[in-house]
């Protein structure tokens, strides 16, 4: 018995122990056990309230992030905790072999709120994009009616949308395919930005059945097309009977000052893809919006998940996406968003080569000569802004939404007086 007390000491004092870790041990710990396939920024977060995050030592930030452009709604939102307490302790998950009242509730809402027939929920980005290409392929060959087998897909040059074995199968970034293959067939890539390219492979190839698309390419840096462009991919996959994807997981709900990036050329996809900003951060959600004559090519049994359209994540994604249209969180962004470029604008142009972006969504290209966009941000954290370099030197500005001026200028200075003293 002695025995026995003295070992649940023992544990309880190595519990009591591992609360009270240093940053670097809890790093340490993470690299010992952990999946090495991302390289975190070395910062301990313990808390998030709005714009800020703290540390395990109490250390404030404003977050210029916003868990990659999914924390629109900002870090735990009120609205959002107590919906989410609220149906945790009601019913979590049944799976979809029953009804319940959130996964239709959610539907309807959505499809009645962005004009499409349909909401096929998922939990993933990655997720809704490989139910779109399932969707488009199961279109071509029902609908289109394209030999088996012979179904086509194009992608941008320099797109992201995950790294399933298709997302990196569509991708041109050696880092994500490189030693997974062999990749999956009829997926092809053509520059991004680039009508003539586009209707070329349409006139060559008879069996394209879908092209895939960023509004704004976000991993790639912040790439924003020519104007028209959007329009232009309306009208040639309206004239060459090609299904339009947009994959607008990063750029919609508000994040590029409109509801919906294509929004800024009042255009309409076949197939939206949603995710991230979908449940604030709050619980993974994603889906696909589609028509009848699309979505309902994929009839029972031929997708699923288990997760997938759960009473939790759609309750969550129905306040989530509330927040955005009642707080006004898309003309937020557009008006701030102006802000950002004018601040940017300003830097020396030996320091800042580029300043590209929308809304709440900027890529500030950074002079290597200078640093390496690792080091900046490193630096930046030391001043208390997070964030994160794309393609090493592009410095992602994508605060949450509910950012306000004097918030936005005060991470800005923090950016230009880093900059300004490297």
């Amino acid at each position: 018995m002695q025995s026995l007390r003295q070992r649940m000491l023992a544990i309880s004092r190595e519990i009591e122990l591992k609360r009270f870790l240093s940053s670097q041990e809890v790093i340490d710990r993470d690299d010992r056990f952990g999946g090495r396939h991302f390289k975190p920024l070395p910062v301990v977060l313990s808390k998030g309230e709005g714009v800020y995050l703290w540390d395990i030592d109490g250390k404030r930030y404003l977050d210029f992030l916003a868990g990659f452009a999914t924390v629109n709604q900002g870090h735990c939102h009120p609205r959002l905790v107590k919906v989410l307490r609220e149906q945790a302790g009601k019913l979590a998950h049944t799976s979809r072999a029953f009804y319940t009242e959130p996964h239709g509730e959610f539907a309807e809402y959505l499809t009645k709120l962005l004009g499409w027939d349909r909401f096929l929920p998922m939990n993933t980005g990655v997720e809704a994009g490989d139910t779109a290409l399932k969707m488009a392929r199961r279109w071509a060959y029902r609908v289109k009616k394209i030999p088996n087998n012979k179904a086509t897909i194009l992608f941008a040059q320099r797109n992201f949308w995950g790294r399933s074995l298709a997302a990196i199968s569509a991708s041109t970034d050696p880092n994500s395919y490189t030693d997974f293959g062999p990749y999956i067939p009829n997926f092809e890539k053509i520059p991004y930005d680039d009508l003539q390219a586009l209707e070329k492979n349409f006139e060559d190839n008879p069996n394209i059945c879908a092209f895939m698309v960023e509004p704004i390419q976000g991993e790639a840096g912040v790439v924003i097309p020519k104007d028209g462009y959007l329009k232009g991919v309306r009208d040639l996959c309206t004239k060459y009977n090609v299904l339009w994807i947009a994959d607008e997981v990063q750029t919609g709900l508000g994040r590029t000052g409109k509801r919906l990036a294509v929004d800024h050329e009042n255009q309409r996809p076949d197939i939206l893809i949603l995710g991230k900003a979908l449940s604030g951060g709050m619980y993974p959600v994603s889906g696909v919006l589609a028509d009848d004559e699309i979505l309902l090519c994929l009839e029972t049994g031929s997708h699923g998940s288990t997760f997938g359209g759960s009473p939790l994540g759609q309750r969550v994604a129905l306040e989530a996406v509330k927040i955005v249209e009642e707080e006004k969180l898309a003309e937020n962004a557009n008006k701030l968003g102006k802000i950002v470029r004018e601040e940017l604008k300003k830097l020396p142009k030996d320091i800042a080569l580029e300043v590209r972006g929308r809304g709440l969504l900027y890529g500030l290209i950074v002079n290597k000569d200078l640093a390496e966009g690792w080091d900046i941000c490193l630096k930046l954290r030391d001043a208390g802004l997070l964030t994160r370099p794309a393609h090493g030197q592009i410095i992602r500005i994508s605060p949450p939404l509910i950012i306000n001026e004097e918030q936005l200028r005060e991470g800005l200075d923090i950016l230009k007086t880093t900059l300004t003293k490297i």
